[in-house]
This record gives C-alpha cells, structure tokens and sequence, in this order.
C-alpha cells in the first residue's frame, strides 16, 4: 500500500473517531433542554414491527429550557414512544396528554455534573485511544512497506511524522471538544 493511502487512511478513521465523539456528546445531558439528548433513543413500535430512533418517530422541540415536547407523527406510537422513554436510562419521567409527551429536565445537582464530567472524559479517553491505535496500525503498515523495500527510509520517517502531526491535531480537537462539553455541563 502507497504511503498515501495509508495517511489517507488514517486521517478518514481519525475522523471518524471524532464524529463518533461528538454523537456520543449530544447526547450527555447537560443543564438545559435540547432534542439530542432523546432523539437517539432506540423505541420499540410493536405496531411496525421494528425497532426506531425517537427522531424517526416525533418531531421533538424545545417549547423552554427546562421542556422537551415530543409529539408522535403517528398518534398510535404515542404509548410505545411513552413506554421506551420510561425504559430508557435518561432518568425522566414522561408526561402524556393523549397526543404529545412532555419531558420536564430537572436541574442537574453538584454531584450529578461532576459524574457526568468523568464520563464525559471517559468517552474522550476512549476516542484518543482509538486514535493511537490507528497511528500503530498505520506505522506498522509503513514498516513493513519499508521492509518489503518499496520506500526509502527517508520518505517512511517522513510518512510517520505526518501521522503523528495528524495524531496531535486530531487529539487537540478531542481536548477541545471535551472543553466545551465539560463547561457545558459545569454552566449553572
């Protein structure tokens, strides 16, 4: 494989890591209302059949901070829409008047932001390891270019330092999005 593959590759699923990231952090509840936090939430439609997102099912808004109103495209999902969002680990009860659902967010307390900082670092960690292990896989594919004589030395170390540039570019960009996640959260 050339080396620009392998840097092109490398660079695409570092990407990839960092998108994943930031749709996992939508979905990290922080003091406000905001459609991320239930629109991933997989429900049940025994009426389908199958198994959707909320987003698939219900136009979800933000009538206030404190307010999600969820309302079913189809009325007859309102109650398999109700039941997944009670099963669901948010935490939030739903309240039904037949034809929508309104989820009140209560405030978040001093112990439960600090919970969700770790796991908000917890995901971020997991991403940067990701990360290093597509630097290694890429390093090891260069070596063995290099040993099977198709590269100079020169152009592999080369090659290594390009990706350990995109490595720490990619990594600065998770810190910064953690940043902005964790003041998010600690914001009162």
């Amino acid at each position: 494989m050339p080396l620009t593959a392998i840097e092109k590759d490398s660079k695409s699923r570092m990407e990839k890591a960092v998108e994943f990231l930031k749709s996992e952090l939508r979905g990290v509840r922080t003091g406000r209302a905001h459609a991320g936090l239930v629109e991933h939430i997989r429900i049940e439609v025994a009426s389908y059949g199958s198994v959707m997102e909320l987003r698939e099912l219900a136009g979800i808004t933000v009538p206030d901070a404190g307010t999600l109103l969820v309302k079913p495209f189809d009325p007859g999902t309102l109650k398999d829409i109700e039941k997944g969002l009670q099963t669901s680990d948010l935490g939030i009860s739903p309240m039904s008047d037949g034809k929508s659902i309104r989820l009140p967010i209560p405030p978040l307390s001093g112990e439960r932001r600090q919970q969700l900082v770790q796991h908000v670092k917890k995901l971020a960690e997991a991403q940067k390891t990701a990360i290093r292990n597509i630097r290694r896989e890429a390093n090891k594919a260069i070596d063995a270019e290099e040993k099977a004589k198709t590269v100079s030395e020169d152009d592999a170390k080369n090659c290594k330092e390009r990706i350990q540039k995109l490595v720490k570019h990619t990594e600065d960009e998770v810190d910064k999005l953690i940043a902005e996640k964790t003041k998010e959260i600690e914001t009162v």
